[in-house]
């Protein structure tokens, strides 16, 4: 089993939502690595569900790749946001996959907790400078790390 994070912003897709809904695609990535991401992952992969573009980013909870990566329709969808001229339904450029809600975590583990964490700052992708990926693979020993710290109470 693989790891991955997936980042979106609570008012467009948050983690109550995708509890309430029980699962969702994952569409409207236009990023080539975060794509490729997406086409590695397999069925039963779980993820970190992470809120970014708000007052505190992090980790809410935890979610499950329950359909592998097949096009993403919103790239043919003229007028539409994600839409792609480049991308056709006999060539589509874009993938997406299908997440369901796991689980919930713990507690809420923020961005800056993370990055206080210094197991986590040289290794994983979030952390690194510039890294804006929406969709990144997480190393089984981030993986471990992070469900230890939201089982912690929060820190002082």
């Amino acid at each position: 089993m693989q790891h991955w994070l997936f980042k979106t912003e609570p008012e467009t897709f948050g983690w109550d939502r995708l509890k309430r809904e029980g699962r969702t695609e994952w569409s409207g990535v236009r990023n080539f690595q975060a794509r490729n991401n997406m086409m590695a992952m397999k069925l039963g992969d779980l993820g970190f569900f992470y809120h970014s573009s708000t007052k505190e980013p992090g980790i809410a909870g935890i979610v499950k790749v329950v359909r592998e990566a097949y096009p993403d329709f919103t790239a043919f969808e003229r007028g539409g946001p994600y839409y792609d001229p480049r991308s056709s339904k006999d060539k589509p450029i874009w993938q997406m996959v299908d997440v369901a809600y796991e689980r919930d975590i713990p507690r809420f583990v923020s961005l800056a907790e993370l990055r206080k964490n210094v197991a986590l700052v040289p290794t994983m992708v979030l952390l690194k400078r510039g890294s804006r990926l929406s969709v990144q693979p997480v190393h089984v020993r981030e993986w471990n790390l992070i469900l230890k710290l939201a089982d912690r109470p929060l820190p002082a």
